[in-house]
């Protein structure tokens, strides 16, 4: 179980739930939200990183507020300040880089639909994020105008559901061009026979055992070889 915290960004603060492994130390992962807000399914996923070595912070980027239907879930993603979540997601990866607990070669970042998006989009805030990992990333990169230049030295993994066109889509194969001709490395997964948000436990309407099993585990083989020094 983690506890909710407090950290800096930019003059101001934010809050996020935050994981610590048993170990007392390990390296840092940023868990950005689906369009459901800092809910229990993403605090378990931060649990779950715990258990494997890392200390994983979901910041709240909706400020206390979740929702529990499409179209309201729909309403705070188009609601979304990108500037702040940006300062935030920026505040976030330094406040785990300044933790004494936190080991590894920086900061690693992954997100899941909504948030799939600002993960990748994360490596491009912080010089602190090393290595990103987005599922069926779903946002247009317009809404964020990336720096994609950022990317140079850095990594990416992308999941992608069959639903969604898998890593043939537009706007993976966008972020796929964009980041290797800034000198980054980008790995790609399809998941065939899957919907978006397969990795989400908590809606059984679209998940997929088998794969988001696979997924995790090649998300923490990603992780285990980018971050570790």
């Amino acid at each position: 179980m983690g506890q909710m915290v407090t950290f800096a960004c930019n003059g101001d603060h934010g809050q996020g739930y935050l994981a610590t492994p048993l170990a007392g130390s390990g390296p840092g992962i940023i868990v950005i939200q689906e369009w459901w807000g800092l809910v229990p399914h993403i605090e378990s996923v931060c649990d779950r990183f715990a258990a494997e070595g890392y200390t994983a912070l979901a910041p709240d980027l909706f400020h206390g507020i979740t929702a529990r239907e499409p179209d309201e879930a729909a309403k705070l993603m188009m609601g979304l300040a990108m500037d702040r979540a940006g300062v935030e997601i920026a505040g976030a990866a330094g406040y785990l880089a300044g933790r004494d607990d936190v080991t590894g070669a920086g900061i690693g970042v992954v997100g899941f639909c909504m948030g799939g998006s600002l993960a990748l989009w994360a490596a491009t805030l912080s010089a602190d994020v090393r290595a990103t990992v987005g599922f069926y990333p779903g946002v247009p990169w317009e809404k964020m105008s990336p720096t994609w230049q950022h990317y140079r030295g850095k990594a990416a993994l992308i999941h992608a559901d069959d639903g969604d066109g898998g890593t043939a889509a537009a706007g993976i194969q966008q972020a796929k061009s964009a980041i290797e001709a800034a000198g980054g490395d980008v790995v790609l997964y399809d998941y065939p026979d899957t919907h978006h948000a397969f990795f989400n436990d908590d809606r059984p309407e679209v998940y997929a055992k088998d794969a988001a099993q696979l997924a995790w585990q090649r998300t923490l083989e990603f992780f285990g070889t980018r971050l570790q020094r």
